[in-house]
C-alpha cells in the first residue's frame, strides 16, 4: 500500500516550478528536489498524468516527458496498473542526501566539534565504573546534568531548579515531545517562515495546523501579520526562535518580543528553541522572551558538536511532568555517558562559546566575501551571529541552483526546504560552519552554476492552448 499525493497538493509544494525551458524538465526538476529533500517521501503515488496536467494547466505531453526524465534519473519507477511511485532516495533521514566523498556538504548548518570534546570524553571514559553501576533508564535526566542545566539558566538571568528542566536525546527529541503532549490534533500554532524545517514536521505529525508569520532578514518579524493570524486562528503554541534564528540570522527586538507576550496572554503557549542563541560573534544577546510560562529548548549540538545527541526542556514543573509522563513511549531516556560528558561540558561555557564565535565568525566573513565579490547581484545579509546566511536571489531559481551544485559536489537546502506554507524560491540558505576555504570553493561552484541556470530563467506563464489537450 502506497501513500499518495493529490494534483492539488503537489501543486503547492511544487510553488513556482516554472524557471526554465524546457517546461517538462522545470517539471522534472522541482518534483526531484522534493523528492531529494524528503518533501514527498519514498514510495509515494504520484497524480496520474492526466490529472496533474489540468491541474498544472499543462499538456498532457508536458507531465509524460517530466516522468521519463524522473524515471531516468532513477527518481521514481512506474508500476503496471499502478502509476509511478517515487523510490527511496540515499539519504540520512529528513530530507539530507548523503554527499560524495570530496564534495562540498552544507545540507547541515553545524560547525565542527569543539577541540576540547575528545579530552573531555576521555576523562569521562575513565570513570565508567560509575556510570555503568545506574539502572540507565533515566527519562527525566541525571540530578548532577538538570542541576547543571539548571544553574547554567540562573547565570543567563532565568532563576531555575532541577524541577524545571528534563533532559532529552537532542533538542529535536525535545521538539517532537513538545508538539505530542502540548498539541491535539487540529490546534493552530504559529511557526516562523522560513523556519527549522524539522520542527514544522514534527508539529504536523502531532496533528497541528501551521499558520505561518513571516520573518525576513532585512525587517525582522512581520506584526502585522503575527496579530491578524493570532486574532483569526487562536493559537494554541506558537514556535519560535527569537534570538540568531534560523536561518535569517535575526534577532527580535523589545517590540517584537512584546507583541509575542500579548499572543502569549491569549491562551498561546510559546516555545522557544535557543539551539542558535548562544552563538554570537560579539558579546551575548539578552535572554528573549523571559518568563516562567514559556517552553525553552536547548541542546550541545550547535555549541559543541552535532553528534553529542544532549538537549532538554525547561518549563514550569507542572509542564515537564507531563512530558516526563508521556516520553516513555518514544524513548527510555537520554544516553547516560553522554550526559556525562553534557554536566562537564556546561560548566565550560565561557570557554567553549568564544571559540566557537572565532571560528563560526572566519566562515561568515569569508562566505559573505565571496558572495559579495562572485555573485554581486546576491542580497547578502549582515549578521552579528548564528549558523547560516539567508540570502536573496535575483530570481526564483533556489531549486535549479541547488540540483545544479549537488551535480558539480556542493550540496545545500533549497529555500523552499525552510517554507511553511511554501515560497522562498528566490532564497538560498548558506550555511558558513565549514572551513572559510571550502566556503570560497562552494561560492565558486555556485557563481557558475548560477550563470547556467540563469540564463534558461523564464517568466512563469501559460502554455499556448494548442497545446493543452
Amino acid at each position: 500500500m502506497h501513500s499518495r499525493v493529490s494534483a492539488r497538493s503537489l501543486e503547492a509544494a511544487l510553488g513556482g516550478w516554472r524557471t526554465r525551458e524546457p517546461a517538462y524538465e522545470a517539471l522534472a526538476d522541482g518534483i526531484r528536489l522534493l523528492c531529494l529533500d524528503n518533501r514527498i517521501a519514498a514510495r509515494t503515488l504520484l497524480p496520474a498524468e492526466r490529472a496533474l496536467a489540468q491541474t498544472l494547466g499543462l499538456s498532457r505531453t508536458t507531465v509524460a516527458s517530466a516522468y521519463a526524465s524522473l524515471r531516468a534519473s532513477g527518481h521514481i519507477e512506474s508500476l503496471r496498473g499502478s502509476g509511478s511511485v517515487t523510490t527511496a532516495q540515499p539519504s540520512r533521514g529528513g530530507g539530507t542526501v548523503f554527499a560524495e566523498p570530496g564534495s562540498i556538504d552544507l545540507q547541515q548548518a553545524s560547525p565542527s566539534a569543539w577541540p576540547g570534546l575528545a579530552g573531555v570524553m576521555a576523562e569521562t571514559a575513565s570513570d565508567a565504573a560509575r556510570l555503568v553501576s545506574r539502572t540507565g533508564y533515566d527519562t527525566l535526566g541525571s540530578g548532577r546534568l538538570r542541576d547543571t542545566i539548571a544553574e547554567r539558566y540562573t547565570v543567563r538571568g532565568i532563576p531555575t531548579s532541577r524541577e524545571e528542566i528534563l533532559v532529552t536525546a537532542g533538542a529535536q527529541s525535545a521538539i517532537h515531545l513538545i508538539a505530542e503532549v502540548l498539541v491535539a490534533r487540529g490546534d493552530r500554532v504559529l511557526v516562523e517562515t522560513p523556519t527549522y524545517p524539522h520542527a514544522a514536521e514534527a508539529l504536523r505529525a502531532a496533528g497541528a495546523r501551521l499558520v505561518a508569520v513571516p520573518v525576513t532578514t532585512e525587517r525582522g518579524w512581520d506584526l502585522d501579520r503575527l496579530d491578524e493570524a493570532a486574532r483569526r486562528t487562536r493559537p494554541a503554541l506558537a514556535y519560535l526562535m527569537p534570538t540568531l534564528q534560523n536561518p535569517t540570522g535575526r534577532s527580535m527586538t523589545t517590540a517584537e518580543q512584546d507583541a509575542l507576550r500579548d499572543v502569549a496572554q491569549r491562551g498561546c503557549t510559546l516555545v522557544v528553541d535557543e539551539t542558535t542563541a548562544e552563538l554570537s560573534f560579539g558579546a551575548q544577546a539578552p535572554v528573549a522572551l523571559r518568563g516562567d510560562d514559556v517552553v525553552r529548548i536547548g541542546s550541545l549540538g550547535k555549541t559543541v558538536w552535532g553528534g553529542l545527541r544532549v538537549g532538554w526542556v525547561r518549563a514550569r514543573p507542572e509542564v515537564i511532568r507531563r512530558l516526563h509522563a508521556a516520553r516513555p513511549a518514544r524513548d527510555l531516556g537520554t544516553p547516560e555517558f553522554e550526559q556525562e560528558v553534557a554536566a562537564r561540558l556546561i560548566p565550560r561555557m565561557t570557554e567553549i562559546l568564544p571559540q566557537r564565535a572565532e571560528l563560526l565568525s572566519q566562515g561568515y566573513r569569508a562566505a559573505r566575501a565571496a558572495l559579495r565579490d562572485r555573485l554581486p547581484d546576491w542580497d547578502v545579509p549582515e549578521v552579528s551571529g548564528g549558523v547560516a546566511l539567508w540570502v536573496g536571489l535575483p530570481a526564483p531559481l533556489s531549486g535549479p541552483l541547488v540540483l545544479g551544485a549537488r551535480a558539480a559536489g556542493v550540496y545545500l537546502s533549497a529555500g523552499q526546504r525552510f517554507a511553511v506554507d511554501g515560497g522562498h524560491e528566490n532564497r538560498l540558505r548558506v550555511p558558513f560552519t565549514a572551513s572559510p576555504a571550502d566556503l570560497e570553493r562552494a561560492v565558486e561552484v555556485l557563481a557558475s552554476v548560477w550563470d547556467h541556470v540563469a540564463s534558461g530563467a523564464r517568466t512563469a506563464g501559460p502554455e499556448p492552448v494548442d497545446a493543452l489537450v
